[in-house]
Protein backbone atom coordinates (compact mmCIF):
# COMPACT_ATOMS: atom_id res chain seq x y z
CA UNK A 1 0.00 0.00 0.00
CA UNK A 2 1.42 3.19 -1.44
CA UNK A 3 -0.27 5.78 0.68
CA UNK A 4 1.34 9.24 0.88
CA UNK A 5 1.52 10.46 4.85
CA UNK A 6 2.60 13.86 5.52
CA UNK A 7 4.90 13.76 8.82
CA UNK A 8 5.12 17.44 9.96
CA UNK A 9 4.60 17.99 13.00
CA UNK A 10 2.75 16.01 16.66
CA UNK A 11 0.81 16.93 18.98
CA UNK A 12 1.98 20.47 17.74
CA UNK A 13 5.65 20.17 18.36
CA UNK A 14 7.64 19.93 15.36
CA UNK A 15 8.89 15.68 14.73
CA UNK A 16 13.06 15.40 15.39
CA UNK A 17 13.97 11.46 13.55
CA UNK A 18 16.37 9.68 16.16
CA UNK A 19 18.57 7.15 14.61
CA UNK A 20 21.11 4.82 15.45
CA UNK A 21 24.72 5.93 13.76
CA UNK A 22 28.11 4.32 13.69
CA UNK A 23 30.90 6.18 14.97
CA UNK A 24 33.28 4.83 12.33
CA UNK A 25 31.16 6.95 10.01
CA UNK A 26 30.98 9.92 11.26
CA UNK A 27 34.23 12.55 10.80
CA UNK A 28 37.84 12.04 12.58
CA UNK A 29 36.93 15.07 14.86
CA UNK A 30 33.44 13.54 16.01
CA UNK A 31 35.33 9.84 16.38
CA UNK A 32 37.82 11.75 18.27
CA UNK A 33 35.08 12.88 20.78
CA UNK A 34 33.70 9.87 21.24
CA UNK A 35 35.26 8.34 23.93
CA UNK A 36 35.29 4.47 22.72
CA UNK A 37 31.73 4.32 21.46
CA UNK A 38 31.00 2.33 18.95
CA UNK A 39 27.42 3.83 18.06
CA UNK A 40 25.73 7.05 19.14
CA UNK A 41 22.46 8.01 18.41
CA UNK A 42 21.52 11.20 15.89
CA UNK A 43 18.50 13.45 15.87
CA UNK A 44 17.56 15.01 12.28
CA UNK A 45 15.11 17.56 11.32
CA UNK A 46 12.34 16.65 9.02
CA UNK A 47 15.18 17.89 6.50
CA UNK A 48 17.39 15.32 7.65
CA UNK A 49 19.81 18.40 8.66
CA UNK A 50 22.00 16.52 12.08
CA UNK A 51 20.86 18.31 14.93
CA UNK A 52 22.55 16.59 17.72
CA UNK A 53 24.70 13.30 18.72
CA UNK A 54 24.45 11.83 22.07
CA UNK A 55 25.90 8.31 23.09
CA UNK A 56 22.23 6.53 24.32
CA UNK A 57 18.84 6.24 22.70
CA UNK A 58 16.96 7.48 25.46
CA UNK A 59 19.14 10.64 25.93
CA UNK A 60 17.95 11.35 22.38
CA UNK A 61 14.37 11.07 22.98
CA UNK A 62 15.03 13.45 26.35
CA UNK A 63 16.78 16.03 24.67
CA UNK A 64 13.78 16.39 21.89
CA UNK A 65 11.33 15.98 24.55
CA UNK A 66 13.44 19.09 26.72
CA UNK A 67 13.43 20.85 23.67
CA UNK A 68 9.70 20.72 22.54
CA UNK A 69 10.26 18.32 20.21
CA UNK A 70 8.31 15.04 19.14
CA UNK A 71 11.14 12.17 18.71
CA UNK A 72 10.54 9.47 16.02
CA UNK A 73 12.80 6.03 15.84
CA UNK A 74 14.15 6.05 12.41
CA UNK A 75 15.81 3.30 11.07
Amino acid sequence: MNTPFEFKSQNGKPLVYVREVAVKDLPDDVREQAMGAKTLYALHDEGGERLALVKSRSLAFTLARQNELSPMAAH
